[in-house]
């Protein structure tokens, strides 16, 4: 089965609005309780408290007489809730999250109903006493509904993100049924600040520029911000023009995201499989000189974009490890050199005195080694055709005995490392 979403703009009525903000306070308000009482729990008796527990308690606080209100939310809302605390704590103990945060009723709200939502003459229908709120659908709602997220963002806009699930369409091989690009290149990419991108498809190298989304509307924001830091705190002018100050950040985020996507899709349209390098975003955004840069280029979510986009299409794609030496190496004789300052953006391999472009000589590694990795698990990929390698995140290693790669192959040398 495969798994889409569709954002679409909602647009609801006074009383509506209403409605949803109750919705959003009752399902913070629960969020926020359960969080506490698993806390506490768990420092009474050293266990924490399942999504069956947390929702009998439920019962009693809806007949209790200072939480009676929670009884006019739609249950599954506050069911729902429960299923996405519980996948929180999940992820943190399995170290893919950190530890679930309070929520605020400040900034972004939302509220997700599970089932009962319909698509009733281009609108959406919600489950409970809302009803029908006047939508703007771009694209067909494809499939059945599974979800549908709810929110409202800091600038007063509200948006529904529809879950559906559809069959997915499969290529059928001699051993089965399985989704696989037969046909494409298969691109090595390097990210970067200066070049957000520099893609290698084995022949040609492209560059594509760091738009740099903050940057361009960042005296805009510091004069804003400076106008709302004046403000008297809790006053309505505040409050009115904290959304000023959140629609340019709403610009940046937009432009940003239509970039990655045209960037990925570009990529995706053509290729079988992308290789880049597993990056420890994180890590390196704790450099406080390059903190900002790093952020707003957004290569986490360039290369989430890249993953589901390829899933869709039947191909993959596959990380190196970010210790891979891709700018101390030779493409062309795999000789690797000692050390090479950040500065320095060209070199000349002492091996075989070939003159490289530091950004395009990695991509044309992490290429090389993304395929090497492919060949290691056993799957018949070349330029022109195969399976790749589903393992997301699999450290490579680089071996220093000779290995033949696509790449020498075409060059008709054995691996030279010293």
């Amino acid at each position: 089965m495969l798994h889409k979403v569709v954002q679409v703009r909602l647009y609801p009525t006074k009383e509506q609005q209403i409605q949803l903000a109750q919705a959003f306070g009752c399902a913070r308000w629960w969020w926020n309780y359960a969080l506490n009482k698993s806390i506490e729990t768990y420092k009474e008796t050293g266990k924490g408290l399942t999504r069956a527990a947390l929702n009998a308690l439920l019962p009693a606080l809806k007949k209790s007489v200072d939480t009676i209100w929670l009884a006019d939310c739609y249950s599954q809302v506050l069911q729902a809730t429960t299923l996405n605390l519980t996948t929180a704590y999940k992820n943190f103990f399995e170290q893919r999250a950190g530890f679930p945060k309070f929520k605020s009723r400040h900034g972004k709200q939302s509220v997700q109903y599970p089932q009962n939502v319909k698509v009733v003459e281009g609108n959406l229908k919600l489950p409970g006493n809302i009803g029908i709120i006047k939508a703007k659908i771009h694209r067909v709602i494809e499939g059945k509904i599974k979800t549908v997220t709810v929110c409202k963002t800091p600038s007063d806009k509200y948006l529904a993100s529809i879950l559906t699930e559809t069959v997915r369409v499969v290529a059928t091989t001699g051993e089965g049924e399985n989704p696989i690009i037969s046909e494409g290149k298969i691109y090595g990419i390097d990210l970067g600040l200066k070049h957000f991108a520099v893609v290698s498809d084995g022949v040609h190298v492209s560059k594509y520029d760091n738009p740099k989304h903050l940057a361009k509307h960042e005296k805009n924001l510091k004069h804003k911000q400076k106008k709302l830091a004046r403000k008297v705190k809790g006053s309505n002018s505040k409050n009115t023009y904290r959304k000023v100050v959140a629609k340019v950040y709403e610009r940046v985020s937009n432009s940003r995201q239509d970039f990655l996507h045209k960037l990925s899709y570009k990529l995706v349209s053509d290729s079988q499989a992308v290789i880049v390098e597993n990056l420890h975003v994180l890590g390196m955004v704790r450099n406080h000189k390059l903190a900002k840069s790093i952020s707003d280029a957004g290569w986490g979510t360039f290369t989430n974009f890249l993953v589901y986009k390829l899933e869709r299409r039947g191909g993959k794609l596959v990380e190196i490890d970010r210790w891979f030496p891709s700018s101390k190496l030779c493409s062309n004789c795999f000789y690797q050199i000692g050390e090479l300052a950040l500065d320095v953006r060209q070199w000349t391999c002492p091996h075989c005195n070939t003159h490289h472009d530091r950004d395009g000589n990695a991509a044309m590694n992490i290429r090389a080694e993304g395929i090497r990795m492919i060949k290691a698990e056993g799957s018949a990929v070349s330029a022109v055709g195969g399976e790749v390698s589903p393992k997301l995140g699999r450290k490579s290693k680089f071996r220093h005995s000779p290995v033949i790669t696509e790449a020498q192959t075409v060059l008709g040398t054995p691996s030279q490392c010293g």
